[in-house]
């Protein structure tokens, strides 16, 4: 890693190492003196240049442009001097009084470099001092480009070579030190023989430090202003904003790293668009038609924590999933779905724009945020994100931490569907889940995991849909009991408190039922389902189950299956006997004996 600070100084970091290294072109603390006084004119702000054909070169420059081929620790000058050179603007900064020269000062220096991606020593260099200078040669000769509109003495704030075409170049002008606020950026398509002024779209005030061209989709430019980000679709000709949820800040660089836009702020921030994809599948076209589902990106399959530490200042992390990117033209009426499909078209995953009730236990770590469970459905872009499971067990009303715990396994690598329901109208899209590369497991292993998890995954929910039931006969019991106080049906009502006795024992071994929050089970022992709610956290790690987990299961499975076939007897028994007693006693509607 390279980086620079004041006084033109470039440090090398070997990360395998952690070793740093001083690798300044002339490492001489000029502090105090003005420009004039140095040997090289090196600023504070000066470019650090990776070469994109051979990663041992770098550049970096004073007035004059330097190249290293071993990584710094050698360095030739490869240009004269391409400023305006002008003596005046390089006494010592501030006057005789209040003298301030850090080398922030320092003016005439070459303050952007750019190689051509697309051809070997093609460099493009703008100067502090409003000059852009072109070399095809690397560096043998110069050609003094610069646009005939730029304001003279303005800022080459950032120049980038483009991606796709040699000849091609965008610069970034800064002219707010000249008191002019108005943005400016300049294309040439012809080595700078001719440039235009691009910058319809951009508001004035909203003077421009970077510019990039997208290194996938040509033509889409990104600009970095003072007030926030814009985007053009059409090389330049017309510009619109790219805000979103940004905070207002002077953008000063920005790149494109794979699918993501990454802006730095003078907010001393970094902030990050994950997955632009959906900008370069419509490049700048209005979709058509009223819904429209865009490609999902191939996603891997990763273990994210459940919780993180949000109460220092750090960023916020990728979502945990598949993001599947839709539009609306206006915000649809009814419900919305959208289904995560096997390959075969089997569904596994359903959500929902419908809002759904909340968990009824209070949240204990702040850490820890439920899973999303509601789809966005506004007008315009949309996203939301799966999480990669499987549908989850059977949840049970005020399950404690039920959203983490009844969640369901997770998909194994392969290919999935994703499919977009509004008005009666559906789309559908491929999704490509991949594993991820630094596990080393083969298929049929997966499939032994995945297996399993299901199958506990169905045991909890006989288990839960058990417990369901119990409680449901339980409240309509306890009803019937308040009613019939009359000693008329006090064989009704025995036989009532008599099944509810009978079914209660069998709730309680199922499930310990005494917990109402998540570390309840230091004063009440886990029961089958907390049992197996953590066989599901020990099974879930990439690998083929272990012996001891299967003997595990099996355990579990026939304790549970012996307490729903007790219930389950209670309910064709007892609880028939107990309807055919009341329909044969009790009248649907009668009168106490006190008001006869």
């Amino acid at each position: 890693m390279y980086a620079g600070s004041g006084n033109g100084v470039v440090t090398r970091w070997d990360k395998r190492t952690m070793q740093a290294q001083d690798v300044t072109v002339w490492p001489v603390d000029y502090s105090g003196h003005g420009a004039k006084d140095m040997k090289f004119r090196l600023g504070w702000t000066q470019p650090i240049v990776i070469s994109p054909h051979n990663a041992d070169v770098l550049y970096t420059s004073a007035e004059m442009v330097f190249k290293s081929a071993d990584h710094g620790r050698s360095w030739s000058t490869i240009s004269p001097d391409l400023t305006r050179n002008d003596k005046s603007k390089q006494e010592s900064s501030g006057g005789p009084i209040t003298k301030d020269n850090t080398s922030v000062e320092f003016y005439d220096t070459v303050f952007t470099i750019a190689e051509s991606p697309k051809q070997k020593d093609l460099l493009w260099v703008g100067t502090d001092d409003g000059l852009i200078q072109l070399s095809q040669n690397g560096g043998q000769s110069w050609q003094n480009v610069t646009p005939k509109a730029m304001p003279e003495w303005s800022l080459v704030s950032l120049i980038e070579a483009s991606p796709h075409d040699a000849a091609s170049a965008f610069a970034a002008v800064d002219c707010h030190k000249l008191d002019d606020l108005k943005p400016y950026i300049y294309k040439t398509s012809d080595f700078g023989k001719t440039w235009l002024k691009i910058t319809k779209g951009i508001p004035d005030r909203a003077y421009v430090h970077v510019v990039r061209e997208d290194p996938v989709k040509p033509g889409i430019l990104y600009a970095g202003t003072e007030t926030g980000v814009f985007i053009s679709y059409d090389a330049g000709a017309n510009w619109q904003s790219l805000q979103l949820n940004l905070p207002v800040s002077p953008i000063h660089d920005l790149v494109l790293k794979n699918n993501d836009l990454v802006v730095a702020t003078h907010g001393r921030s970094f902030w990050i668009l994950d997955d632009i994809s959906p900008l370069r599948q419509l490049a700048g076209h209005s979709p058509e038609g009223e819904m429209l589902l865009l490609n999902t990106a191939p996603t891997y399959r990763v273990h994210f924590p459940d919780q993180f530490e949000r109460r220092r200042p750090v960023g916020e992390n990728p979502p945990n999933g598949a993001i599947v990117t839709y539009f609306f033209k206006s915000a649809p009426e009814g419900e919305v779905t959208l289904e995560i499909l096997n390959d075969k078209g089997a569904l596994i995953r359903r959500y929902s724009s419908a809002e759904k009730k909340q968990s009824e236990t209070p949240p204990e770590w702040p850490d820890l945020q439920p899973p999303q469970e509601v789809i966005p459905v506004g007008p315009g872009f949309n996203r939301f994100t799966w999480d990669l499971r499987y549908d989850g067990p059977r949840k049970v009303p005020g399950e404690v931490l039920g959203e983490f715990r009844s969640r369901g396994p997770m998909a194994p690598p392969g290919d999935y569907q994703v499919k977009l329901s509004a008005g009666g109208k559906s789309l559908t899209v491929p999704l490509q889940l991949k594993m991820d590369p630094r596990v080393s497991v083969s298929a049929t292993d997966m499939a032994k995991e995945f297996e399993l998890e299901l199958k506990i995954r169905d045991a909890l929910s006989s288990i839960h849909e058990t417990i369901q039931e119990i409680r449901e006969t339980r409240v309509q019991l306890r009803a019937l009991r308040s009613r019939l106080e009359d000693p008329r049906y006090k064989s009704v009502s025995d036989a009532a408190e008599s099944l509810d006795k009978k079914m209660t024992p069998i709730e309680k071994q199922l499930l310990q039922v005494n917990a109402k929050s998540s570390e309840a089970n230091l004063n009440y022992p886990n029961m089958v389902d907390e049992q197996l709610h953590y066989l599901v956290f020990s099974v879930e790690v990439d690998d083929a189950p272990t012996q001891q987990q299967y003997a595990v299961f099996e355990a579990l499975s026939q304790q549970a299956t012996a307490l729903i076939a007790e219930w389950k007897e209670i309910r064709s028994s007892d609880l028939v006997a107990l309807n055919s007693l009341i329909q044969q006693s009790v009248p649907a509607i009668y009168l106490s004996p006190e008001a006869n």
